[in-house]
């Protein structure tokens, strides 16, 4: 009888190893790759991208700030709170309104004109008397140079009280900004120009603007916008969406 002729398989080619082995790494190189386009780099939106400058004298304070939204808290979770000083700062809406919405924010920050042209005016047109707006100075020198500017003569407006609308024409920038641009805007709303020129001059509110940012540093607030609502911190120029979700948890509340 014959013998059977025993048949094995042929060891595999070297090529088509290292073929297989370059396949195995483009396809997992490929795969991180689609998961950061699908899913981005994780950062929050529409927030000044940098650290202010320390100023002189200031101490950092260790406080961390994150965005607390509502939809990521527990059912029966407290949301997490601050208790930040209005200070003497300018305000629209009644002293005891039922929320409270403190912002920190910087006039030439482009995220913080977006959101005072646009959700702002949104708040205060569905809220009205149920929420008060405090603006708080945050000017992030390091990155713009004229909102430490800005601020004082937002100050000096309200000297003759037009604060708030010398905040809006800041935020919408006919004159874009710098110091024939402040003159313009007052000139605009009809303020005594003697008393603007000689307020800017005197630079009479610069201690009150440095007041602000070192507050603004001691409590951990690193980036324009920054908002407290009822103490519930929220970074960033969200859409009047997510203001909406957390005013109304606070107006339920109440």
């Amino acid at each position: 009888m014959a013998k059977k002729k025993e048949i094995r398989p042929s060891a595999q080619s070297p090529v088509i190893m290292a073929g297989f082995y370059a396949f195995i790494v483009i396809a997992f190189f490929s795969g991180l790759l689609a998961g950061y386009i699908i899913w981005g780099s994780g950062k929050s939106p529409s927030a000044a991208a940098a650290p202010p400058e320390k100023p002189p004298n200031s101490v950092q304070s260790k406080v961390e700030i994150s965005p607390a939204a509502p939809s990521q808290q527990a059912p029966t979770q407290q949301p997490r709170r601050y208790n930040v000083s209005t200070d003497d700062n300018p305000s629209i809406g009644p002293a005891n309104a039922p929320v409270t919405i403190i912002e920190f924010s910087d006039y030439q920050c482009p995220y913080c004109r977006r959101w005072a042209n646009q959700v702002e005016k949104q708040i205060l047109q569905h809220y009205g008397d149920k929420v008060r707006i405090v603006y708080r100075d945050f000017p992030l020198t390091k990155l713009h140079p004229y909102a430490f500017s800005a601020a004082e003569a937002a100050d000096c407006a309200g000297e003759q009280g037009k604060y708030w609308e010398y905040h809006d024409a800041l935020f919408q920038q006919k004159h874009g900004l710098g110091e024939e641009a402040y003159k313009k805007y007052a000139q605009d709303l009809g303020l005594d120009m003697d008393k603007f020129n000689q307020c800017m001059k005197e630079h009479r509110y610069k201690d009150e603007v440095q007041n602000d940012l070192n507050y603004a540093l001691k409590i951990g607030v690193k980036s324009t916008p920054t908002f407290f609502i009822n103490g519930r911190p929220l970074v960033g120029a969200w859409p009047f969406d997510k203001f909406k979700q957390v005013i109304d948890e606070e107006l339920g509340a109440k």
